[in-house]
């Protein structure tokens, strides 16, 4: 499931869409993570971090860009419980943005 998310559009990067979803329930153990921002992302200095239900984080490698606004990786051996994807990624305009994406796996 992918959620829009409807913003103005301001010099920062701003997420548009994220896998999982915001607040959804995915299935386990290995879950695709994918966002896509609202402008060019430089993936090379950005970063998406998994804290697990028991507050521990582990920074995800994100896979070489397939298109300039989107980062994408891969969570492997969730156990059942609430996480958050906690990004921070460099903008075209030079700015840093963070922000983070709350999940269940089932």
């Amino acid at each position: 499931m992918v959620t829009e998310f409807s913003q103005p559009a301001w010099a920062h990067a701003i997420l548009m869409q994220s896998k999982p979803a915001l607040h959804s329930s995915v299935k386990g153990p290995d879950v695709a993570v994918w966002l896509r921002f609202n402008v060019r992302v430089d993936g090379s200095r950005s970063r998406v971090r998994l804290v697990a239900p028991d507050g521990a984080a582990q920074n995800l490698p994100l896979a070489k860009q397939a298109s300039p606004d989107i980062l994408e990786s891969q969570a492997g051996g969730l156990k059942p419980g609430a996480y958050k994807l906690l990004w921070n990624v460099l903008a075209s305009d030079g700015h840093i943005s963070k922000g983070e994406v709350q999940f269940t796996v089932n």
